[in-house]
């Protein structure tokens, strides 16, 4: 069993989820409480990775990352190295592709809030980013966990769009999807076996996790 594989999977998935926390909950906050022009357009666009085939939105992330690309030039510029089959390069592949699952669970946490509290709070003197954090942060928690939890295991089980973006590197971004399926092409059934049950028991444990915050709430 490809025990760096796993590792890197964990890796990836702990750093996707971790970062799109905090970087999703005030979008999501955006589009549960604020009116501006193009919100339904910017909304649709948040969600366009679960419309998407992973190879389509990997074709457009290796257009932007690699060489020629915009980040892909600014990233080589800053650094010295491609971004490309990295690890950086496939965490940014996974927050792009796991965002609308941040996004939608924290914002309908958000929408569940009583407006008179939100209202109140401002009567009060609080400030709208005073209001988040005091009000609507501590009342949204079960929507928050529940979009780590799936963030998380859509990050473990993530396969097209690493692959275009990653690669197969080994101990760099070789993930277990990947190792599973490269075992199999090689006819080691019992390697992809042992990856692949992995998998079972931790989904599971999530999988149950999310339904009891769903259950609670």
């Amino acid at each position: 069993m490809d025990v760096s594989a796993l590792y890197i999977t964990l890796k990836l998935a702990v750093a996707t989820t971790l970062i799109l926390v905090v970087v999703a909950a005030p979008m999501a906050y955006l589009l549960a409480y604020v009116r501006f022009p193009g919100k339904s357009l910017v909304e649709t666009l948040v969600y366009l990775p679960m419309a998407l085939p992973p190879t389509v939105i990997g074709f457009y992330l290796v257009m932007f990352m690699g060489p020629r690309g915009g980040l892909g030039r600014l990233w080589q510029m800053g650094t010295g190295h491609p971004l490309l089959f990295t690890f950086q390069g496939i965490v940014i592949a996974s927050l792009i592709y796991s965002i609308p699952f941040a996004i939608q669970p924290m914002k309908a946490a958000f929408l569940k809030i009583d407006r008179r509290m939100i209202e109140n709070a401002y009567v009060l003197g609080l400030s709208a980013r005073e209001t988040f954090f005091r009000v609507v942060i501590p009342n949204s928690m079960s929507g928050i966990v529940a979009a780590a939890v799936l963030v998380f295991l859509h990050s473990i089980g993530a396969f097209g769009i690493l692959m275009m973006v990653g690669g197969s590197i080994p101990g760099e971004t070789r993930v277990a999807s990947i190792a599973i399926y490269e075992a199999v092409e090689t006819m080691d059934y019992r390697g992809a076996a042992l990856m692949s049950l992995s998998f079972i028991p931790v989904s599971y444990a999530f999988l149950l996790l999310v339904n009891r915050l769903n259950k609670d709430g």
